[in-house]
């Protein structure tokens, strides 16, 4: 049974309407110019909480509480541990449908992250800032309140909802012949894969991560090669800095994504 289908997308697509933009694609001579093709942009950035992420949680969101609303009961709430972008997207999506919602954000995360999630209502915990402390302090609210667990990366209506960028890019570039899509992860791009690849199966989907991913050697081999406890990499994209895909993005991508990667190294310049 597949985890996350183009009907789950296309219904997360009605489902989150009129609370998330349809963002435009935006085209850069210059990038035309250095790369010798067509170059277009997907402009999430000017998502309502600043990224995609708003996208999956409110599908999710939603989704849980016409659930609870259903079986005619009170739901305790979400909690997600998060760099920043899907604890605002969270934070945001539970104040529109009228639930409870702790974030986990790791010790030094920037204070612009943190002060919209309080604008949002959330709780805000912080946590000593490594993949088991963000898990730890997350199981810790779980257990203490009931609140359920919202992954970024693994729970499939969360990747419904990222995918529906796909269903929009498609729709804006018909004849689009190749997709980069940076991931951490994996929610967003397996949700894109998993989207182009039913209605567009000839276009590829390339990943591109920080240095040390290792994602395309886990592709290749078609196993979970990065060492445990999982680890951040050394980034200046604090966004995208945990090594390990999540499992269920893990296991789409591996259906969806090119197995050739493409790795960023950190570039410095020197004014002379």
């Amino acid at each position: 049974m597949d985890l996350v289908t183009l009907k789950d997308i296309q219904e997360a697509r009605e489902r989150i309407k009129g609370q998330v933009k349809y963002t435009p694609v935006l085209q850069c001579s210059e990038a035309d110019r250095l790369t010798g093709r067509q170059v277009y942009f997907k402009a999430e950035h000017l998502q309502s909480t600043g990224a995609f992420k708003i996208r999956g949680a409110l599908n999710a969101v939603a989704l849980l509480k016409s659930r609870s609303d259903k079986e005619g009961v009170k739901h305790p709430g979400v909690v997600t541990h998060s760099s920043g972008n899907h604890g605002q997207a969270l934070a945001r999506a539970a104040s529109v449908v009228g639930l409870p919602c702790t974030i986990i954000v790791p010790k030094g995360t920037p204070a612009c992250k943190m002060d919209a999630i309080k604008r949002f209502g959330a709780e805000l915990i912080e946590c000593y800032p490594s993949p088991s402390g963000r898990i730890e302090a997350m199981q810790k609210v779980c257990k203490e309140t009931g609140k359920v667990y919202i992954s970024s990366c693994d729970d499939p209506d969360i990747i419904a909802g990222q995918g529906t960028i796909g269903l929009e890019l498609l729709e804006q570039v018909p004849d689009v012949d190749a997709i980069l899509v940076a991931m951490s992860g994996g929610g967003l791009a397996s949700g894109i894969g998993v989207a182009i690849k039913a209605l567009r199966p000839s276009c590829r989907v390339y990943l591109v991560t920080p240095l040390g991913k290792m994602m395309e050697q886990c592709l290749r081999s078609g196993e979970r090669e990065w060492p445990n406890p999982p680890q951040f990499l050394d980034t200046i994209a604090e966004g995208i800095k945990l090594q390990q895909a999540g499992h269920n993005a893990f296991k789409i991508l591996q259906e969806v994504a090119e197995k050739e990667v493409f790795e960023i190294v950190r570039i410095k310049f020197y004014q002379t």
